[in-house]
């Protein structure tokens, strides 16, 4: 028997330069020939690298997926700050990084290391009275958004180089999701007393998704295929509960079954290697979070 979700998944892009997100998602809806697809973790135009794409029942995934930490390289360039605190904006001061040191900028990235508070860029996707900041920004609007608590847990500096007054500073970062890679730029630069923005940005890593799982976007015109069907998505992203038959068929109608002392959001897998639904204990009851194959399809 065909089984209707073989063509349900994610597809992990890597995102070239230049593309807004949505432009991805515009692409392989071509490409997937279906309306139903949608990103999880926005990407800027300048950015590169990993692009979670739900397709097909995938996306009602994205809203469940688990990416509490992400991983990106990124270059720094130390001597100027910006409107958007990279590349693309314009130049708004700045002072000549010659005479930072190396020891300078390692003690800067120390202090924005561990559990921080952090402002984001204001021109971020952040919502604002329903509108977000970047395009309250490009409309003229001020925008000042509150610092909020964000976690850096790796900050390493892996090369200088200088260029007249500028000192580029590539540099490999894990975080926790919601940390902006441009404000960091642009805190160690006013740490420093020079300014600072993002030069060129890639994302490694979203959760348990790997730059070695993306597809580059050309690869998938000719040849469009899921990077990870549903199944695999789901016990990509969380422990593994094995179910019973009978189990499986009464979490796919959505009922509940009896608790387990689980903690946290659990994917239940039939014996046969599908995966069910995402469970989770509430109360006297193990209940469904999403149920990834209902009976009804």
């Amino acid at each position: 028997m065909t089984d209707p979700l073989a063509g349900s998944g994610l597809v992990v892009v890597d995102k070239p330069a230049g593309m807004t997100s949505h432009d991805v998602v515009a692409r392989l809806r071509r490409y997937f020939s279906t309306r139903r697809v949608g990103h999880a973790g926005t990407l800027d135009p300048m950015a590169t690298g990993v692009l979670i794409v739900g397709i097909e029942r995938g996306t009602k995934f994205l809203a469940h997926m688990v990416a509490a930490t992400k991983s990106y390289d990124a270059t720094i360039r130390l001597g100027a700050s910006t409107t958007t605190d990279d590349a693309e904006g314009e130049v708004t001061g700045g002072a000549s990084a010659a005479s930072i040191s190396e020891e300078q900028v390692r003690a800067g990235v120390e202090a924005l290391s561990g559990d921080i508070l952090q402002r984001p860029s204001s021109v971020s996707a952040i919502k604002i009275d329903g509108r977000r900041a970047h395009e309250l920004v490009r409309a003229g609007v001020e925008v000042n958004l509150p610092e909020r608590p964000v976690t850096v847990t790796r900050f390493d500096v892996l090369e200088f180089r200088r260029e007249g007054d500028f000192l580029d500073v590539d540099v490999s970062v894990d975080c926790s999701s919601g940390t902006y890679i441009r404000s960091l730029a642009r805190d160690l630069g006013e740490s420093l007393g020079v300014g600072g923005h993002l030069t060129a940005l890639r994302r490694t890593a979203v959760g348990p998704f790997l730059l070695s799982d993306a597809q580059p976007l050309d690869s998938l015109e000719s040849s469009p295929k899921l990077s990870l069907s549903l199944d695999e998505a789901l016990t990509r992203n969380f422990p593994v509960l094995p179910v019973t038959d009978e189990e499986a068929d009464a979490l796919a109608m959505g009922k509940w079954l009896e608790p387990r002392g689980l903690a946290d959001t659990h994917a239940a897998v039939a014996p046969d290697g599908r995966a069910i639904a995402l469970i989770r204990e509430k109360g006297n009851r193990l209940s469904t979070v999403f149920v990834a194959r209902p009976s009804t399809l």
